[in-house]
């Protein structure tokens, strides 16, 4: 199983970015697949997850302004992030678990900064 995150980049308090999952080794239709972050500092956070039955789910501090989808063509998970602030600054990780083992992306970096 393999994850392999991109699209992370510099950005303004206010903008967008979108980041991408490209997964293999497994179908995103049958698994879970979720978006954690982590800034200097402090413990990786969960963001969202997208469940195998399409269900989304999102962190307080995210609500509204973030948004997962999955392509079960291209075997993605992207996240959208909109609205941007400060705080959003981390290094964005998409994951997956199979037979109780962990998997990581190596993550991309996103900084919101004026």
């Amino acid at each position: 199983v393999q994850l392999q995150a991109s699209g992370g980049g510099l950005v303004p308090p206010g903008g967008s970015l979108r980041l991408s999952c490209v997964v293999s080794g497994v179908t995103v239709s049958r698994f879970a697949i979720a978006w954690y972050r982590q800034d200097l500092g402090k413990q990786r956070e969960w963001v969202a997850t997208v469940t195998s039955g399409g269900a989304r789910g999102y962190a307080d501090s995210v609500k509204g302004r973030f948004t997962i989808s999955r392509d079960n063509a291209k075997n993605t998970v992207d996240l959208q992030m909109n609205s941007l602030k400060l705080e959003d600054t981390a290094v964005y990780y998409c994951h997956t678990q199979r037979f109780a083992t962990n998997y990581w992306g190596q993550g991309t970096l996103v900084t919101v900064s004026s």
